[in-house]
């Protein structure tokens, strides 16, 4: 499939960071891909099999690197076009000089940021779901985050989006041969009831998959917010569990006034803890105001780390009761089998507050192999799924288009329409070499 306009043009980038390197990976797509290739290396070599070569600059013949070349014709190829790879020694010079030799041959040019995942897109390698997920997998920094991101990215979605775009087009096919054909005696008994079965089946399946948990929790990490009264240890616990001194530690009641965020990774799984002001009304304007926004980043958390009195704890929210600083004199075990009882200075009790924080958090996220959407998509399923809802018998026309329209946003949640204003930002997010 070709692409109109500029998207036409032969684009080339460096596709690996952080020179010097053992390998430094250029790519070229585009129609005249093929002849820069045989321009530096003299040769076509065959498709999809690496070659080792001597690379030359056409302007003088002065070798630049023995490397591997890859030729991968379009349309079968990433970018749904032609494209050549050069993997070359990962030095600056030779990177440099590289992609200097291609910026002089006429119609080449250096490719924009995430213009070789959109041109998958445009040229229907890769769906709109699949290259979020990409984009989610070049950023992913925990194991959560990658298996999802994977899974998006290799088309988890989708599958379960194409095969609801099958059923709804196999129940419009089926009613409009009842509309169009029922005269002439060739309409198997049925029909009608095939079509709102295999709506309230397509329903069915969304709002299933509509109850998993969001994505954003494990790109974004799961929400632990630290509360309770001031001079509780919630900074010292705050400091403990992201292993680092981010909060200011302080006997002097009121020292946290404000939310402070930190991300952390445990055993594969993000978390983002939030270290909140003491709870109680001071009468301080500037105090007063740090307790709205601990009361507000609580009631927002996913996991709330209670450290105050039990009675006094939240009565809504997944809240683990803590009873801190037992490394204190007067500070005995709580004998409540319902409360962990640590101290951040001396560790006691730690160990089995991440063990417990991670069984919940786990809890919290799609299990291993599922799924997970994030708010866009959710957006269009919900709208896919209400029509859906609609669909009775009575009036086929309308039920035809009920199905036609909830279709219709199937495919825009692939990217196969109405998504033009979203590209843009979209694709921005990828690399050069993306």
């Amino acid at each position: 499939m070709a692409v109109a306009g500029d998207d036409s043009a032969t684009i080339f980038a460096l596709s690996t960071a952080g020179l010097p390197s053992a390998i430094a990976v250029i790519r070229v797509s585009g129609p005249k891909s093929g002849p820069a290739l045989e321009t530096l290396s003299g040769r076509l070599p065959e498709p999809r099999r690496a070659s080792l070569t001597l690379l030359r600059d056409p302007a003088d013949g002065e070798p630049i690197d023995r490397g591997l070349v890859l030729w991968f014709p379009g349309p079968d190829s990433a970018t749904g076009e032609d494209l050549a790879e050069f993997h070359v020694h990962g030095s600056k010079a030779v990177a440099a000089k590289l992609l200097n030799v291609l910026g002089n041959m006429p119609g080449l040019r250096v490719a924009e940021a995430g213009e070789f995942t959109r041109r998958a897109f445009l040229n229907q390698r890769m769906d709109l779901s699949a290259v979020e997920g990409l984009g989610d997998l070049l950023a992913a920094e925990t194991e959560s985050q990658r298996r999802q991101a994977l899974a998006m990215a290799e088309g988890g979605l989708a599958r379960h989006i194409a095969a609801w775009r099958e059923a709804l087009l196999m129940a419009e096919a089926r009613l409009e041969a009842v509309l169009n054909f029922s005269d002439e005696g060739d309409v198997e008994e049925g029909d009608e009831r095939f079509a709102l079965e295999q709506a309230q089946s397509v329903h069915n399946e969304i709002l299933e998959l509509l109850e998993r948990p969001p994505a954003e929790r494990i790109r974004d990490g799961v929400r632990v917010a630290l509360a309770g009264p001031p001079n509780a240890g919630k900074s010292t616990l705050f400091n403990a569990l992201i292993a680092r001194e981010a909060a200011i530690v302080s006997a002097t009641a009121g020292t946290t006034r404000d939310v402070i965020e930190a991300p952390v990774e445990i055993d594969g799984i993000a978390f983002l803890f939030s270290d909140t002001a003491g709870l109680r009304d001071s009468g301080d304007a500037i105090e007063d105001e740090g307790v709205k926004r601990a009361i507000s980043t609580s009631e927002q958390a996913d996991i709330i780390l209670w450290l105050g009195d039990a009675g006094e704890a939240p009565s809504q929210g997944n809240v683990l009761k803590l009873h801190p600083r037992v490394d204190e004199q007067g500070r005995s075990e709580s004998s409540d089998p319902g409360i962990i009882t640590i101290s951040a200075k001396t560790g006691e009790g730690m160990d089995q507050l991440r063990s417990e924080l991670l069984q919940r958090a786990r809890a919290l996220l799609p299990q291993q192999g599922q799924i997970a959407l994030y708010q866009r998509q959710r957006q269009a399923l919900r709208e896919a799924a209400g029509l859906l809802a609609t669909a009775a018998p009575g009036d086929w026309v309308v039920l035809v288009e009920t199905l036609r329209q909830a279709r219709a946003v199937l495919d825009r949640l692939t990217g196969r329409g109405g998504v033009e204003d979203m590209l843009d930002a979209l694709f921005g997010r990828f690399c050069i070499g993306k």
